[in-house]
């Protein structure tokens, strides 16, 4: 056996660090790398070739390709990141305003209620139960219970 095996107790330190930065740096290399392709389909003020010469650019240079692409559009790839978040905002705000649904109030229920009691689609015993039932959902809720007050005479005596 002339083969020597290192284990992991026989790496240095530094070299596990050196190690670990180099694979931070080649991540994080990827993402800033596919951060620029996105952003090459989604400019809308670059046309079919454009886009393509680019591409080919970041695709078949990589460093070169990224590095110039940043320094010149850099500027414009971060305007487009907020105007795509504003857009997105935008488009949230816009669908819960369409799906909130607003709570009827408790005179519109009871108008309901009176009319189809008077189109005989409910008794009147239902319709009490129902009244009844909106009256006590829109009621307002305590949130201490009310404090008694002794009725007159049952105090100490004054005198």
């Amino acid at each position: 056996m002339t083969t020597q095996t290192y284990l992991a107790y026989d790496f240095p330190l530094l070299s596990v660090l050196w190690t670990m930065l180099a694979f931070a740096l080649w991540v994080l290399w990827f993402f800033l790398l596919f951060k620029i392709i996105f952003d090459i389909f989604r400019d809308d003020d670059l046309n079919g070739w454009a886009k393509a010469g680019w591409l080919a650019f970041v695709v078949l240079l990589p460093f070169l390709g990224v590095f110039v692409y940043l320094i010149v559009r850099g500027k414009g790839m971060g305007r487009r990141d907020l105007e795509q978040a504003r857009e997105q905002r935008r488009q949230m705000d816009t669908y819960v305003r369409e799906t909130a649904v607003s709570r009827p109030s408790a005179a519109e229920e009871l108008a309901k209620l009176a009319a189809m009691r008077d189109r005989g689609d409910i008794t009147e015993a239902d319709f009490q139960r129902a009244k009844e039932l909106v009256l006590t959902d829109y009621a307002p809720q305590a949130s201490a219970p009310p404090t008694a007050t002794p009725p007159p005479g049952d105090g100490p005596a004054q005198g």
